[in-house]
C-alpha cells in the first residue's frame, strides 16, 4: 500500500509526513481521519501526482507519528502544520480533512488563514459554531469505540469499518489501517474537544467545500446541512455511493469533486 512518496519527520516535534513533490504545482495538504494514517489516500495521491504538489500527514498518534512526548497534543497540529507548509516552501495549500482529519483542518484553517487557498472538509462538524446535541452524541460514540479498542484492536477495528466505510473494498482497507493503531495513541484525542468553539466563526478569505456521503450516519448530514446554512458562501456536496470516508468509498468521484473546486476557486 505504498504511495511512493518522500517520509519526512518535522524536526523538534512528532509528526511524519509525506511529500510527493511536482515543480511549479499547487499544493495539497492532506489530513486523515482517526485510527488510520495518510495512506487512506492513496487513491488521491495517484490521482494528483504531476498536477499537484501534495503532503500527507500522519496526525499526532497515528501512522508515523507515534513516537511522542509529554505536553505533545492535537492542540499543536496546526503550528505543526504551518512549519511542514513552510519547510516545503508552499506558501498557500489546499486543506482537505476527513472526520478527525475536518475538525484538524478546519483549527488550521481559523489559525493560519493566510496559508489556506481552500478548505474542504467531508464527515466533519464545524467548530467554530458547536452544536451541543451534536457534541455529545459525537462523544457518546467515541467513547464506545474506545472502549472496545481498549479491549481488543480487532474488534474494535471490525466495528469500526462498518461506520466508517460503505463499500466492501474501502471496508477491509480501513480495517487493516485500524489494525496498526496503537492503543497508547487513545490518549491523544480525548484533546479534540479543546479544539471545538476554540475560534470565533469569521468570514473566511477562502473557498470552503462541505461534504459527506450519502450513506454517513443521520447525525453527520444533519451537521452538513446545519453548517451548510450557517455558510451561504460554501460549497456543499453528498458524494453519492459513499459512507463516511467518501474519499476511500468513492475515489473518482471524491477526486473529480476537489478538482472542480479547485478549478472553480482559482
Amino acid at each position: 500500500m505504498g504511495l511512493g512518496m518522500q517520509r519526512c519527520r518535522r524536526e523538534g516535534t512528532p509528526i511524519v509526513y509525506h511529500v510527493d513533490k511536482t515543480e511549479g504545482a499547487p499544493w495539497v495538504l492532506l489530513l486523515h481521519g482517526a485510527f488510520v494514517d495518510h495512506r487512506m489516500f492513496r487513491t488521491q495521491v495517484e490521482a494528483f501526482r504531476g498536477r499537484y504538489s501534495v503532503i500527507a500527514v500522519d496526525i499526532l498518534g497515528h501512522g508515523g507519528s507515534t513516537e511522542t512526548h509529554r505536553g505533545d497534543s492535537l492542540e499543536s497540529m496546526a503550528s505543526w502544520l504551518s512549519a511542514i507548509l513552510e519547510a516545503e516552501g508552499a506558501s498557500t495549500a489546499h486543506v482537505v480533512g476527513v472526520s478527525l482529519g475536518g475538525v484538524l483542518a478546519q483549527d488550521f484553517a481559523c489559525a493560519y488563514p493566510e496559508h489556506v487557498a481552500s478548505l474542504a472538509c467531508f464527515g466533519a462538524y464545524d467548530i467554530t459554531r458547536p452544536d451541543p446535541e451534536l457534541i455529545r452524541a459525537n462523544g457518546a460514540a467515541q467513547m464506545a469505540m474506545v472502549g472496545k479498542a481498549l479491549v481488543s484492536v480487532r474488534w474494535f477495528a471490525g466495528a469500526n469499518k462498518a461506520i466508517s466505510a460503505y463499500t466492501d473494498q474501502a471496508q477491509q482497507e480501513f480495517y487493516e489501517l485500524n489494525l496498526g493503531f496503537p492503543k497508547r495513541s487513545l490518549r491523544h484525542l480525548a484533546a479534540l474537544g479543546k479544539l471545538v468553539g476554540k475560534h470565533e466563526p469569521r468570514p473566511r478569505p477562502y473557498p470552503l467545500l462541505i461534504g459527506c456521503g450519502e450513506h454517513d450516519l443521520p447525525m453527520e448530514l444533519e451537521a452538513v446541512q446545519a453548517w451548510a446554512a450557517a455558510e451561504p458562501g460554501s460549497s456543499v456536496v453528498v458524494v453519492e455511493g459513499a459512507g463516511h470516508c467518501a474519499n476511500m468509498d468513492a475515489p473518482d468521484r471524491f477526486n473529480d469533486i476537489l478538482s472542480q473546486f479547485w478549478t472553480n476557486g482559482e
